[in-house]
Formats: structure tokens, sequence, C-alpha cells
């Protein structure tokens, strides 16, 4: 009985347009006050455990990077990395657009967030060369849902937070499936380029990868400070994230300047000449090289007792110094006695840099931009607290009340084996997923389904990677979905339009769930290999 009453209030107040997480807390505080035996004093003793949470405080450092990440400048040089790497295929403008999803849901974890930084420019860009803006809209509303599914990922945060399962495994059991359902969105996209005669970017050479590759670079290299460092063992997600919104907030301000105080002002000026330019590309090289060492080293070398970090710097300097001499060779076109000049004249574009980054260590720090950013993220992660915390006192009323427990027995005896369960699951999460956020659905549902999926035999990092994708799909199906109304508002289409255009590609997600529920192997294969499987005690 109680158990009615519970999803009866939470629905009704749902269904007037109460908030979720009013919603969720409200229901579980009635209940608690006149149908349970629980104590009021437990609400208070929840809400405190919640916001103790040590997994919890990984959500405001990936929006945070999240945020610093999503500034145009980022977005361009990835579009440009994939257009160089995909481009030259039949339909290759919109299948980059797929791989700069991929990437950029790599830097931050959110669908809107990727909808928006790469839809503003990939949409715009497929129409200059022919694409229809339904096709290109259609493209950016499903992609962009990769910003959940491949790792580092908000929502698998909250996941781990509402069950109990390790993000590390969550992470890494949402490489594989990211990956396949981004090859399976650029297949679809091949053929129906095939079909309407799309056109394909000219091959631009090498040159032009390794170009993309180095501007996009700075920003890419968050993903392997984040897995890289999770995985060697340097830090945990929540240090890792951390760790993200600090370089974020470096790359964002001092790197790549799209953003404060130095906002469009250049590395190198047209004044300077050929020579100190050539001395300055090589002494960034070789410096860049040796940051890039040192992390990765010592990501590898972590665990070992015999690597000191002075044989890692000393290998390091050795190696820089090669690399900045070959560019210097190669790009002065000069014997190797002229390679010390040109290092030499190109002090002064340093001196000039350093110096400008000096005068504004601090305003950085007070600028309107960084304001900005730090407001939204702030806004985005006390939203997302104030849903989980009122969803763990939700969860907290089901397990005193033995609910899930409950359904579970009635399952049981109703004949139910994990295939059936998990279509059941798919089913319930569809339909929800329709009208709720993906948080807020996922906080309610997991308490429930995950004592069953355990009793039936189902692993809970394959669970909660079936759950990802059901929010994916829920994204883009109305009358909630988000990634829908974010495309709207990026193209001036209607609702309804958009969700013509992403009808299609919805098809392949479709697709994919069923792929993902029913070959665990896509989700545990990695977990498993590099640090087994999740132990769950009940």
């Amino acid at each position: 009985m109680d158990a009615i009453i519970l999803f009866v209030l939470v629905l009704g107040l749902l269904f007037v347009g109460v908030p979720v997480a009013v919603s969720l807390g409200l229901s579980s505080i009635l209940v608690i006050a006149f149908f349970s035996e629980d104590s009021m004093s437990s609400v208070a003793l929840q809400l405190f455990t919640a916001s103790q949470n040590y997994t919890l405080l990984a959500i405001p450092f990936f929006v945070l990077a999240s945020a610093f990440m999503s500034t145009g400048g980022v977005a361009r040089r990835i579009i440009r990395f994939a257009i160089a790497t995909v481009g030259h295929f039949r339909g290759g403008l919109a299948m980059a657009s797929v791989l700069a999803c991929m990437l950029f849901a790599a830097l931050s974890g959110s669908s809107p967030a990727t909808v928006v930084a790469i839809g503003t420019i990939a949409i715009a860009g497929m129409r200059q060369v022919g694409y229809t803006k339904e096709f290109a809209s259609g493209v950016i509303a499903n992609a962009g849902t990769l910003g959940i599914l491949i790792p580092p990922s908000i929502v698998m945060v909250v996941y781990s937070a509402a069950t109990d399962v390790s993000v590390g495994r969550m992470f890494l059991a949402g490489v594989i499936p990211g990956i396949v359902a981004g090859l399976m969105l650029m297949i679809a996209i091949y053929f129906m380029a095939r079909v309407k005669n799309l056109p394909a970017e000219p091959w631009k050479g090498f040159l032009e990868l390794m170009e993309g590759g180095k501007e996009a670079g700075w920003g890419l290299f968050l993903i392997i400070i984040i897995l890289g460092g999770i995985y060697g063992g340097v830090f945990t997600p929540t240090e890792a994230a951390a760790v993200a919104a600090v370089y974020a907030f470096f790359i964002a301000l001092f790197i790549y300047r799209d953003m404060g105080p130095m906002k469009d002002t250049p590395w190198v000026s047209d004044d300077d000449s050929k020579r100190a330019r050539v001395g300055f590309n090589g002494t960034v090289y070789g410096a860049a090289f040796f940051f890039v060492w040192m992390i990765l080293s010592f990501f590898a070398t972590a665990e070992s007792g015999t690597v000191t970090v002075a044989g890692r710097a000393q290998l390091g300097v050795v190696l820089s110094l090669v690399i900045m001499t070959a560019y210097v060779m190669w790009r002065g076109q000069e014997g190797i006695a002229k390679v010390p000049a040109h290092l030499v004249a190109g002090l002064p574009i340093w001196g000039r840099n350093l110096a400008l980054m000096g005068r504004n260590i601090f305003t950085v720090f007070f600028n309107e931009d960084t304001r900005k950013v730090m407001v939204d993220a702030s806004k985005t992660t006390i939203m997302l607290m104030f849903i989980i915390v009122n969803a763990l006192l939700f969860a907290h009323v089901l397990t005193g009340e033995r609910i899930p427990q409950a359904i579970t027995e009635v399952m049981l005896d109703a004949g139910f084996t994990w295939f059936t369960f998990l279509i059941a699951v798919n089913v319930l999460l569809l339909i929800g997923g329709q009208f709720m956020e993906p948080s807020g659905l996922l906080l309610i549902v997991a308490p429930v389904v995950f004592p069953i999926a355990i009793e039936l035999g189902v692993d809970p990092v394959h669970l909660g990677i079936i759950m990802v994708v059901n929010m994916e799909i829920g994204m883009i199906t109305p009358p909630i979905g988000l990634n829908l109304f974010v495309t709207s508002g990026i193209t001036g289409m209607s609702l309804i339009q958009v969700v013509k255009a992403a009808l299609p590609f919805v098809a392949v997600l479709f697709v994919f769930l069923i792929l993902v529920t029913y070959i665990p192997e896509l989700s545990t294969m990695l977990p498993y290999a590099l640090m087994g499987p999740e132990i769950v005690t009940q």
C-alpha cells in the first residue's frame, strides 16, 4: 500500500507541473510522516549523508570543465580535425560532425553542451555545401546524445551515486558502446549520402590531418588526463574531475584564448620574422612534448618503485631537444648550426606572451567571461544536486519500505528472467524518457530496478549502460527531449521539424539499444579486463 501511495504522489505532483526534485522530496516526506514507521529525523540524516557523498563531488567539477571547454574555439578546432579525418567520404561533413560530437563528448560529459558547441558550427557548415537543414539538424541532435555515453559522463556519475557502482568501471564500460554508436551513425549517414548524392570534401592530405590534430590537441589531451589518470591509478574519478576543471580553465584562457582578457590575442603577430616564428614554434613543440611526456610517463609508472622523476625528466629533455632541433631544421631549411639562432630569435615572442599572461594572471579570475562560465556552471550544478539529494531521499524511502524487494518477488513469481526483465526496463525507460530529464528519471528508476537486476544475475555495470542508452534516446524523443529543444533553438526550426529530421537516426539508436541490451560484452569487456567485475553486496 505504501508503495502505491508513494508512486501516486510522485506521478501526481509531476503531472500538475511540480519540479522533479520537489516531487521526489515532498512525496518521500509525506510518506514518512503519515504512512511509514520511519522517523522524520531520518530525513535530516539522509540529506546530511547525501551531502557527504564523495562521488557526487565529481559532478560540479565536470560541469565546470564542460563549461570552459564549450567555447566556440575548442569546438571549431575539433571540427577541423574531424573533417580532416573522415570528410573525404561521401557525406563526409555529416560524418565529421558525428566524430566531432564523439570527441567533444569525451571533454564535456553533457549532451546539450555537445549539441550547442558542435551544432552551431557544424550545421552552418553542412548547409553551405548543400546539405538540407533537416538532415544536418537530425545528425547533430542524435550525435549529441553521445555526450552522456562516452566517458566522462555526468549521467554515469549520477548512476554510480544512486547504486554505489564504481565510476571508473562505468566510464570504461561506455568506451566501446560509445564508439559503436558513433560508427553506426556514420555508416547510416554514408548509405543515406549515397542515396541522396550528398557531397564529399576533398582529401586535403596528411598535413591537414596533422595541423588539425595539432590545433585540437590541447583540448583533446584532457581525455588522456582524465582517463589516463583514473586507470593509471594516479587519482580517483572525483580528483580527475577537479584536475579537468583546472586544466580546462587554463587551456581556454591562456592557451586557446577564446575567452577572458586575452581573447583573440594571437601568440604570434604578423610582424614577427620567419626565423622568429620557426624558433618559437620549435620551442613550443619541444615544451609541449616534454609536458605530455611527463604526464603520460607519470601515469604509466605511478606504481613503479624504480622510475624516478629525475630519470623521466632527463629522458624527456633529451627527446624534446631532438624534436625541437628537427623541427627548426625542417622549417628553417638551414643546417644544424643555425638552430641556436632560430631559437634565440623566438625568445622575444616568448617574452611578449609571458609578460601578457603575467599581467593578466589575476584578472582572468574576475573577467566577465570567467564570471559568466562560473555562474552558468553553478546554476547547472545546483539544479543537478537538488534533484540528486531529493532522489536519494526517495531511494531511502523505497529501501525502508522494502519496495524493490516486493517488486522482485512479484516478478520472480511471474516467471521473469533476465531477458524479459531487460525488455521491461527498456520499455519503462523509453516511455519515461519522453517526459523526464535523464538524471531525474534515472534516480527514480535505478533504486527500484537495481536490486531486481542483481537478483536476476544482470551485471550492474551492464545495467548502467543500458539505462544510459535509454536516456540517450529519451533526449531525442518528444515531448520533453532536451536535445530536440536545443537543436530547435540553434537552427530556428520548429520542434515538429526537428523531430521529423531526427527520426531516421533514432531508428539507428534503437538498433544500438538492442545490441547493448543483449550483448553484455560490449559494456563489460573493458571493465572486466582492466578492473575486474563489480562486486555487489546486499
